[in-house]
């Protein structure tokens, strides 16, 4: 079993999951906040959301298959080598969970509120099936040569794919309306946080056991920090730059003279 070298380190380590966990678990509540005020969700795509739970559904599966079970240890210690930490927290366990909980609420706003000609598409659909198919047979073949560590990763490498893609619908949302109205940028740069107090994370772990195993060998959290950073920057891009709101002008108004 491999411990910390260093007390300090271990602190600084824990210190910044928790925060990362705080920023990345807020980031949820802007976006609710907003539909409930507005009592409508018109902007915000529905595509993100399905995809968004699809890739925390995914995310959380993976990180209390990790952090819980022995065997998965075991298998990983096996790969990694036996003085490897395991590279999940406590941390990424509840930020998981508290996920799954806010991305479903919002799911449920978008079956009450105003959402105007807004649907899911049937790329969308289609996609999440494939996803989930292709899990449930993954798992089948897990079951059968006790393949734990390998499903585990099938899942992780879902949530990264996932989260490669489900920006990309809003991203196009906004290049379309010309606005980001109904998207909180409160939910971005706290996102934008998260992934950059995630990575260091990592990093304090590297420096204190002087190997970069944790980055590849929980590839998946590298590839998650590194895709919110890069998505995240581009909406601050939209929302400051592009597509800036003009104050005391109807978001209507607003739309029709960029269009």
């Amino acid at each position: 079993m491999a411990s910390w070298n260093s007390l300090p380190l271990e602190i600084v380590y824990q210190v910044l999951g928790w925060v990362a966990f705080v920023a990345w678990s807020f980031s949820f509540y802007p976006q609710v906040i907003l539909n409930y005020r507005r009592k409508s969700v018109v902007g915000l795509n529905f595509d993100f959301l399905v995809l968004n739970m699809t890739k925390h559904s995914s995310y959380l599966i993976y990180n209390a298959c990790v952090f819980f079970c022995p065997v998965i240890q075991r298998q990983y210690r096996d790969k990694y080598g036996h003085n490897e930490m395991i590279p999940v927290a406590a941390n990424d366990v509840a930020f998981s969970i508290h996920a799954v909980l806010l991305t479903a609420t919002t799911l449920c706003q978008v079956l009450t509120y105003e959402k105007g000609k807004q649907k899911v598409s049937k790329t969308c659909i289609a996609i999440t099936s494939i996803v989930w198919i292709a899990a449930v047979i993954c798992t089948v073949i897990a079951w059968k040569d006790h393949k734990w560590l390998w499903l585990a990763n099938i899942f992780n490498t879902i949530q990264v794919v996932m989260t490669a893609i489900k920006y990309i619908p809003q991203a196009f949302m906004n290049f379309r309306r010309k606005s980001t109205e109904g998207w909180s940028i409160g939910n971005i740069l706290l996102d934008l946080f998260g992934g950059l107090t995630n990575f260091a994370q990592m990093a304090v772990q590297s420096i204190d056991q002087s190997t970069l195993v944790n980055f590849y060998g929980n590839i998946g959290k590298t590839l998650l920090s590194l895709e919110v950073v890069f998505f995240d920057l581009l909406f601050i891009f939209q929302h400051y730059v592009l597509y800036p709101t003009k104050k005391g002008l109807p978001v209507s108004d607003q739309e029709s003279r960029t269009a």
